[in-house]
């Protein structure tokens, strides 16, 4: 894979640690989600309408309701991860709840002689993406070590020693407290630069065992009209609310267990938040071009969020003989005990949706309609992620920034997300099949990631109350990352995994 530009290795002394096109995939990359009845047919919206996750998908699909309703969506996820690392397979399981669209629509005719048959007003609120998971692998690995984008950092910077032990608080300082890192000397003592004391070409056993918590949350409120049942055009205003924590153990272990090589062991330790909030629009048209078809297009403007990050760090070596006992170091001792804390704005990347949707019996009385089957086209422009500074006058940051969305860039791609699904109506009862294929956000061809969604589910309406049950399995494909380094290739771990999702709608019209 391509290697990083050296910024993204940067540490701004007053933040916390170096920004990385990670995060910005967080925000960007995710499965559909919404009510039972949209999960169960693949997560298609963008034509369809008639359901309350209209409003986050195409809200023109809100036009379609002439009636008020009332809407939730509990649900419960299954996380099965397998991963391979360096030849190494690790497999774990955590699980989770979760919900999808849920709220309220409120629907009413048209003033007589409008051209307006109808129009509808909706606020909801949805789980864009689930973060409850835990990610574990470990492998012998003879090329690279964790302690190497410390060196980087140090050598980069021309760090003296005195930055070394106090300028890092975060990473190297703790590294070079504990004799992860020392000085290197030549013949006369004098420094002459950095050495890791991890003896990688004997080999480590690696370990990454990482627990994450919280969820990408969107608040929507919606506005749709509808021209004479031909025509519907709708948007809504969007919040998103992510709340997000990382709670990672990482550690080295000597392979050879050999007592005199200077080094045993040493384990890092990071407790990581992010909380952000933002804005957006999501803008949508549908139309009848003829009686049964429905074509949609819609529109998903960048979310403006901004985000406030805090971490909290600590490393424990030992280097046998070398510098003994263990040695112990935090950020919180040399921080006055507290944690690094950023400020950042991210903008996240904009996404189109085309759609078409085919009715058996397309009437305007949907208790009539005996069926539907539906696609979306779904193109999302990953590389656009982008950060920046909350303080623009700061031109070191402003710079900073800049560079990581370099990275960005040279990370990503965009790419196309296919939806596709059905729906077959017995009179109260319906049955309904879905599927989905999301494609690799990652420019390295190296890296094999994929999400590819199976889904299935049944419904019952009758006398303005329906309830809807679907369970969605998620085949996921991706890579999981260590550390990342500059001058060697980056090395990651294989995720084959699969998340099943258990998903119940309640709801009734009043």
């Amino acid at each position: 894979m391509k290697t990083y530009l050296s910024s993204i290795l940067l540490l701004i002394c007053f933040t916390a640690a170096a920004q990385t096109p990670d995060e910005a995939l967080r925000t960007a990359w995710f499965t559909q989600n919404g009510s039972a009845r949209n999960m169960a047919t693949g997560g298609v919206m963008g034509s369809l309408g008639g359901d309350i996750t209209a409003n986050h998908v195409n809200p023109a699909g809100l036009g379609l309701f002439k009636t008020r309703e009332f809407v939730l969506t509990p649900g419960f996820a299954l996380n099965n991860n397998k991963l391979n690392y360096r030849g190494t397979d690790t497999a774990g399981k955590k699980n989770a709840f979760n919900y999808g669209t849920s709220g309220i629509v409120f629907g009413a005719a048209g003033r007589p002689r409008s051209k307006w048959t109808s129009s509808a007003f909706a606020i909801s609120v949805n789980q864009v993406a689930n973060y409850n998971n835990r990610i574990q692998f470990k492998g012998l690995n003879n090329v690279s070590s964790f302690s190497e984008q410390y060196l980087e950092e140090l050598i980069r910077d021309r760090a003296d020693t005195n930055a070394a032990l106090s300028n890092y608080i975060f990473g190297s300082s703790l590294a070079f407290r504990t004799y992860l890192i020392d000085t290197e000397t030549d013949a006369g003592g004098n420094v002459i630069g950095f050495q890791s004391l991890v003896p990688i070409s004997t080999g480590v056993i690696q370990r990454y065992d990482a627990t994450t918590r919280g969820g990408y949350n969107e608040v929507a409120l919606g506005l749709a009209g509808n021209m004479e049942d031909k025509l519907y055009v709708g948007g809504s205003l969007t919040i998103p609310i992510i709340k997000y924590q990382r709670d990672l153990v990482y550690s080295e272990t000597d392979a050879t267990n050999n007592p005199s090589n200077d080094f045993q062991f040493f384990e890092y330790k990071e407790t990581f938040t992010s909380k952000g909030i933002g804005v957006g629009a999501k803008l949508g048209v549908i139309y009848k071009p003829q009686e049964f078809w429905r074509i949609g297009f819609a529109f998903h403007t960048p979310q403006l969020m901004t985000f406030t990050d805090r971490i909290r760090s600590s490393m424990t070596t030992n280097t046998e003989g070398y510098a003994p006992p263990a040695r112990t170091e935090s950020s919180d001792n040399l921080n006055s005990g507290n944690a690094g804390e950023r400020k950042y704005d991210l903008t996240t990347p904009w996404r189109a949706i085309a759609s078409a949707s085919y009715v058996f019996r397309e009437i305007v009385d949907t208790r009539r309609q005996r069926a539907f089957i539906s696609a979306d086209l779904e193109y999302v422009n990953y590389r656009g992620a982008r950060f920046s500074a909350v303080d623009n006058n700061n031109t070191n940051l402003v710079n900073y920034y800049s560079q990581v969305n370099e990275a960005i860039k040279d990370t990503y791609k965009g790419n196309i997300n296919f939806r596709i699904g059905g729906e077959l109506k017995l009179h109260t009862i319906m049955f309904r099949l879905g599927g989905a294929y999301y494609g690799s956000p990652y420019k390295d061809d190296a890296i094999d990631a994929s999400r590819l969604v199976a889904s299935g589910g049944v419904g019952y309406r009758d006398h303005g109350i329906f309830i809807d049950l679907t369970y969605a399995h998620t085949f996921m494909k991706d890579a999981e990352f260590a550390y990342r380094l500059n001058d060697k290739p980056n090395t990651f771990a294989e995720q084959m995994g699969s998340r099943g999702n258990v998903v119940l709608t309640l709801g009734f019209k009043f």
